[in-house]
């Protein structure tokens, strides 16, 4: 059985520089280190860093007075980092600088008098740090049937910030039938939006072309990996995400031609590259065959660090 392996996959900066960021304040400060919400969305990422002495909590009133604190790299509404403020806690921001220039959008929008809508999914943690960075109504659009449901006047004037999670595929006939609505509205450069969703996304397109079967290695909550399988199975094969490889089904592998499955094999932006030669080796156990790392974008992104976290030189 021939296993492709799609190019780039795993790890993006923002996740590499969060998950360093904890390594750090532990480093420095020992346990216990307090996270609000998970650092990023894998659970063997949580559980590898929660052994280490890290705590993940969903409220602030779970920390003590003087601890220190972390925020995710999915970014937090303003008001949780008032709160932490008040509380005396000492926080370290790691939200993904690219989540962060999402909010400085939003920002600008509204101080120019605009009225603010977020295309994203309803309760992602990034969505609900962006919507609760701007001191204004926020308007949450999730598929295009949303868009016809707004009941703002033509003439009101609009700007739209988009989760990073999503690709410009994603989004475009969202987008379009925003602008077909309210022709004057505006939103960020198409720079703007996430590197390493979009060139996962493509890569996944590529390698579904090439194989019978998709594997797309992250966690079930995690809305880049999820999409990835749906990239996967719009271009025309089945997909299955897979936390590891234990969540492999043997009949998802099962070929009824005399020739062996084709099997590609992804993982979304938060996913340890650990975990996807777990699911290489287990293939490779029970079916053999070659493994083929496919052509594709080298990214070299990388995210500095908070200040207060890098060493003065020597």
């Amino acid at each position: 059985m021939p296993v492709l392996l799609a190019q780039p996959r795993g790890f993006c900066a923002g996740v590499t520089r969060a998950i360093e960021i904890v390594e750090r304040v532990l480093e420095q400060h020992g346990a216990p280190v307090y996270v609000f919400h998970e650092i990023v969305h894998n659970q063997w990422v949580v559980n590898d860093l929660r052994a280490r002495g890290v705590v993940f909590v969903d409220a602030l009133d779970e920390v003590p007075e003087g601890a220190q604190l972390v925020f995710s790299a999915h970014g937090v509404a303003t008001r949780v980092v008032d709160q932490a403020r008040r509380l005396g806690l000492h926080a370290v921001d790691a939200t993904c600088p690219l989540v962060s220039k999402v909010h400085q959008q939003a920002q600008r929008f509204v101080r120019q008098g605009h009225t603010l809508l977020m295309i994203g999914h309803a309760g992602h943690e990034e969505v609900v740090g962006t919507m609760g960075q701007v001191d204004a109504p926020v308007h949450l659009v999730s598929r295009v049937e949303d868009v016809q449901a707004l009941r703002l006047p033509a003439d009101t004037p609009l700007a739209y910030v988009t989760q990073t999670t999503l690709s410009l595929d994603d989004t475009r006939d969202i987008i379009a039938a925003l602008h077909a609505r309210y022709p004057r509205i505006v939103g960020p450069e198409v720079d703007g939006i996430c590197y390493a969703t979009q060139n996962r996304q493509v890569a996944v397109r590529a390698l579904a072309a090439q194989v019978d079967v998709v594997l797309v290695v992250g966690a079930r909550n995690s809305s880049n990996s999820n999409r990835l399988r749906e990239v996967a199975e719009h271009a025309g094969v089945p997909a299955h995400l897979v936390q590891d490889a234990s969540d492999i089904a043997s009949e998802w592998l099962d070929s009824p031609a005399p020739q062996p499955l084709r099997v590609g094999i992804t993982s979304g932006a938060s996913t340890p590259e650990l975990l996807v030669q777990q699911v290489v080796s287990a293939l490779r156990q029970r079916y053999a065959g070659p493994v083929v790392q496919l052509p594709g974008v080298q990214e070299r992104a990388h995210f500095r660090l908070p200040a207060e976290l890098v060493a003065p030189a020597g």
